[in-house]
């Protein structure tokens, strides 16, 4: 009995700490520092816990039937064709999770597309293969290309490790830099073929086509380095295109505009499609 007890406590404390454990997993959807993302971990925390209750359910029917009605102890089987009851129910429970995960679901897309009283645009432009962010308040036009610490290790004679690269294959020659706390529209497109913009942290992927403006915004509570990647197969060099967030608070953020400034006084709000890397 004190055995029993003893495992029963322990399994207890299990299910209390998973919560804790799974937030804090690599192998859970990022918790994000937006407030989109925030609201895409608990819609994706809601589905768990329902998907879990399902299952506890199932295999708990599956195990009391094999337990309580084995051969051994009815060697006759039941006989019964169909129940309407039963199958009311099992239609009316299925309906009933999918609208209390429908709603939910449903208010949180509307709001990722919210983009009314976004208080700055970036345009977000993709090439085969790196990106241009363009700041129309400033007339900024910043070219993201893959970092040249990757590149170096590409050719198979250049006896570099790729484990000796910090964050190989995800760092790039300039940034995307954003305010904390603003609200920032991002209008995204292409020059050529379907691209996808995704920051994991940030709770944005929005597809990148050519002809076509499509429009996400984000507001980063926290200030950091965020990075992603083109999520959008767009040729041989869709592994070489990788994002990087760069979040800073307003007066940093201000300060970076103006060095911008001082060192590319003649950017222009060119729409010509640069030469891509490694052409």
């Amino acid at each position: 009995m004190k055995h029993q007890r003893f495992w029963v406590w322990i399994a207890l404390m299990g299910v209390g700490a998973v919560p804790r454990t799974m937030a804090a997993s690599l192998y859970n959807l990022p918790r994000g520092v937006t407030p989109i993302s925030h609201e895409i971990y608990g819609l994706n925390m809601l589905a768990f816990w329902i998907m879990c209750g399902i299952a506890a359910v199932v295999f708990g029917a599956i195990t009391w039937s094999i337990i309580f009605h084995r051969r051994s102890r009815h060697p006759k089987p039941a006989e019964f064709h169909e129940s309407t009851v039963l199958e009311v129910v099992w239609t009316v429970i299925p309906f009933i999770i999918l609208i209390v995960m429908a709603v939910p679901a449903a208010r949180v897309l509307l709001r990722a597309e919210n983009v009314h009283h976004s208080e700055m645009t970036v345009e977000v432009t993709g090439y085969q293969w790196l990106w241009r962010y363009t700041y129309p308040r400033w007339h900024i036009n910043v070219y993201s290309r893959l970092a040249n610490s990757s590149l170096r290790i590409a050719p198979l004679n250049s006896g570099l490790s790729p484990y000796s690269v910090p964050h190989y294959l995800h760092s790039v020659t300039h940034p995307l830099v954003l305010p904390v706390g603003e609200k920032v529209r991002l209008l995204i497109t292409s020059k050529d073929v379907i691209h996808s913009w995704w920051v994991p942290d940030l709770g944005v992927q929005m597809d990148a086509n050519p002809g076509l403006v499509n429009s996400i915004w984000v507001r980063i509570e926290k200030p950091g380095i965020y990075r992603g990647q083109c999520n959008q197969i767009c040729g041989w060099g869709h592994a070489y295109m990788p994002i990087v967030v760069v979040a800073e608070p307003k007066a940093q953020f201000q300060a970076w505009v103006r060095e911008w400034q001082e060192r590319h006084p003649a950017d222009a709000d060119d729409a010509s499609s640069p030469t891509p890397q490694g052409s």
